[in-house]
């Protein structure tokens, strides 16, 4: 048995693992990156599906990559990251005879313009919303992306807007995006922009929460769009670990850990699928999910009975359906409008948006799906050959069905979508590939069952709860185990912050006062566990 020995072990090269090992490697720690996989990225790669056409075979747009704090201070440019964007960050039509879809322009001013035509009042609205934004943009930044509890964020948020407007902005945070445009706005169009946003993440729009979702992707598309790595997600990839490589980081693939072992009450290192041993020094990070790290990587008699209880009731996303494309040429969108956008939300108004989570909620596959549409070569050139696009279509399934007959009925479906707002829309399909549920688990193990959130975003798994209570953020009840994927606050997203805050916990942890606080948090995790 071999037994390699370094400062810190990273399971899982996937962005949050990437840069968990790049900001312990750049303090001058000794780590090393274990993939199962044979290439790193986990959710963030590209493949040649088709001869000459780039797909994405997982996350696409990376809007929250852009606002990243950590990857600005990662200086990812440096290593070979360039961002291109569409036009329009998105559109969404009103139905399928929608000829001119409200799309969200350049500017804060252009998108105010179109929506005053549309419907008096609302371009005046959302000049209020964006100076809101414009005044909390970064304060709030910090509060959602920041590690929990949050505490200069909303402090920051108060300086900007005081106290009394500030418990208004809070409210407006907490309401279901449904309810949330109907304050808003009186036209239908401009709610289509923060609804379409919403309907991102797996929180209903009649939900609390999912009007934050809503604002927070809109108001930042807004701002930076919804751009994408020039030459694919997987650029993305590459220039985390050079730098991750640059500040002295080892990355290996095809190494599958299949176990992290503990000793005395902390974890001292893991175990491969080859019969390999790497003892860590100081830490073991877990770019994984948090029923892998808890019930299958872990000793039984290393995870407290309350936490693998709280487990029993972790709660995936919905199973995703994609259908990537290469078409020989762009989308015959019934609005021209939409032939300049980077994304396209489909196939549902305010009151379609509700009867499509209502069947995700009573396990039916939707007949009538909401659809987010990729237009890759549209937002970036490099994507496909001249004249043609490279595209992808998903939309979820229900929680519990992820059979691959299923997942075919719905991909059948997103094609009847497209087909309906793009007449001759399959007359331009040169090639087509379904990734189902157990499509994306095979490709990588995170995302289990086909959810690709690491869980539910609903409030009740959020915050403090995220992944369960009591162990919530990148510390574990192991010492010297952290949780650093997207099981962790602040949860799914290419954005990076759960590696960052992982390795800022492991840093501080190194620390006097870092280890009285580390025996502080026990004492208070444990009373939560029992």
């Amino acid at each position: 048995m071999t037994v390699d020995t370094v400062d810190a072990v990273v399971i899982g090269a996937g962005s949050n693992g990437l840069t968990s090992a790049a900001l312990l490697a750049d303090a001058g720690m000794d780590v090393l990156v274990l993939e199962a996989q044979p290439a790193p990225g986990g959710a963030v790669r590209t493949e040649e599906l088709f001869p000459r056409f780039k797909a994405d075979l997982f996350s696409a747009f990376h809007p929250l990559a852009a606002v990243s704090p950590v990857f600005a201070e990662l200086d990812l440019a440096a290593h070979g990251l360039a961002w291109s964007r569409p036009a329009s960050a998105f559109g969404h039509p009103a139905g399928p005879d929608d000829e001119d879809a409200v799309t969200l322009g350049a500017t804060a001013e252009d998108t105010a313009e179109d929506l005053e035509r549309r419907f008096p009042g609302d371009g005046a609205a959302w000049m209020r919303l964006h100076d809101q934004w414009s005044a909390v943009r970064e304060p709030f930044l910090r509060t959602v992306l920041g590690p929990f509890p949050p505490v200069t964020g909303p402090v920051g948020v108060l300086r900007a807007l005081g106290t009394s407007e500030g418990l208004r902005f809070a409210r407006m945070c907490l309401l279901p995006a449904r309810r949330l445009v109907e304050e808003l706005f009186g036209g239908d169009d401009a709610g289509l922009l923060l609804l379409g946003s919403a309907a991102h993440a797996d929180i209903p729009v009649d939900a609390a929460g999912s009007g934050l979702m809503g604002y927070l992707l809109t108001m930042v598309a807004q701002d930076v769009g919804f751009p994408v790595p020039t030459g694919g997600a997987g650029v993305l990839t590459d220039a985390l670990v050079r730098r991750a490589q640059a500040a002295g980081a080892q990355v290996r693939c095809g190494q599958e850990v299949t176990g992290i072992e503990v000793r005395s009450g902390r974890a001292a290192g893991v175990v491969t699928a080859g019969g390999g041993r790497v003892e860590a020094r100081c830490a073991v990070l877990a770019d994984v999910s948090a029923p892998a790290l808890y019930g299958r990587l872990l000793p039984a008699d290393a995870v407290p009975a309350r936490t693998r209880d709280d487990l029993s009731r972790f709660e995936w996303d919905t199973p995703l359906v994609k259908v990537n494309y290469a078409l020989a040429e762009p989308v015959p969108w019934r609005s021209s409008s939409l032939r300049r956008v980077g994304t396209v939300h489909l196939g549902a108004d305010a009151d379609g948006l509700v009867r499509w989570g209502a069947d995700l909620e009573t396990g039916t596959v939707p007949r009538n799906p909401f659809v987010l549409v990729g237009q890759m070569t549209t937002a970036d050139p490099t994507r496909s050959p001249a004249g043609t696009e490279s595209a992808w279509a998903y939309s979820h399934l229900p929680r519990g069905i992820a059979d691959d007959a299923a997942a075919d009925v719905l991909a059948d479906r997103i094609d009847d979508t497209l087909e309906a707002h793009a007449p001759g829309f399959r007359g331009t399909v040169r090639h087509r590939c379904v990734q189902r549920p157990a499509d994306l688990e095979a490709a990588d193990a995170n995302l289990v069952g086909g959810a690709v959130n690491g869980g539910t975003v609903q409030l009740h798994q959020q915050l403090l709860f995220r992944p369960v209570p009591g162990a919530s953020g990148p510390r574990t009840p192991v010492e010297r185990l952290y949780l650093a994927g997207a099981a962790a606050h602040p949860g799914g997203g290419v954005h990076g912050m759960c590696g960052a805050h992982a390795a800022a916990a492991v840093l501080a942890d190194r620390t006097t006062l870092g280890r009285l606080r580390r025996r502080a948090g026990g004492v208070l995790e444990r009373r939560l566990r029992d």
